[in-house]
């Protein structure tokens, strides 16, 4: 079992973002540990984008910091899963493949921390009681300008996400389509050199039936009179 701590980067806007793909052997547990505060939401995304043999699954479980059980998945290609924290600590994400003898399993995961508090605003209620009417359109224009921003680093995650999560399925279904083609064509050499040595077996022994003096009919019983 491995045990990996992720390095927590937060911005300014009290997010944190990490995708990772990464291969879990056949027989073993890898586990990622990440800290998270109180009230904050933790979304975890993972897929199974590759395999060396079987099926494209694997086992899923999310731990808090007291060891108590969150979610749990059994044997699952991909899932998703939003958690809001309740303690402060290191969260963990352990991904099993200890039901697998011989298959490595490769996993993309994607996690994001978000703190959902309330931004300090550059401006309060009180003063905008002070100033009256006056600056009370500069003060609109203010509160629209962070809700547009707000709205517009919302959809550029969201975007982000997406676009993590298409490229993990383009992954996923490349190897798949590979693999597909690698057993075609083995199979398909195989059941050729089959056929060349059955028509030449059958060619040899054909031939050996109307030679008199062929090797081939000696060492059959009843030919050679």
């Amino acid at each position: 079992m491995r045990y990996i701590y992720l390095t927590t980067i937060f911005s300014v806007v009290f997010a944190f973002e990490k995708d990772i793909t990464f291969t879990v052997q056949a027989g073993m547990t890898d586990c990622f540990y990440q800290r998270a505060q109180p009230n904050e939401l933790i979304d975890i995304e993972y897929q199974v984008i590759d395999a060396t043999h079987g099926e494209l699954d694997i086992s899923f479980q999310l731990t808090d910091p007291v060891g108590r059980v969150i979610v749990s998945d059994y044997k699952k290609p991909e899932n998703s899963h939003r958690h809001q924290a309740t303690l402060n600590g290191d969260y963990r994400f352990c991904f099993d493949n200890t039901f697998s003898t011989f298959s490595q399993k490769t996993v993309f995961f994607d996690i994001l921390i978000d703190n959902e508090e309330t931004e300090e605003k550059d401006y309060d209620d009180d003063k905008e009681m002070e100033l009256g009417t006056a600056a009370e359109s500069y003060i609109m224009r203010v509160r629209d300008i962070a809700e547009s921003v707000n709205r517009v680093r919302d959809n550029v995650s969201a975007a982000k996400r997406l676009q993590e999560l298409q490229s993990a399925h383009e992954a996923r279904d490349r190897n798949i389509a590979e693999e597909m083609c690698d057993r075609v064509m083995r199979w398909s050499i195989i059941q050729m050199v089959l056929m060349v040595m059955v028509g030449a077996t059958q060619v040899l022994f054909l031939k050996s039936l109307f030679e008199d003096k062929s090797d081939y009919r000696k060492l059959i019983p009843g030919l050679s009179k």
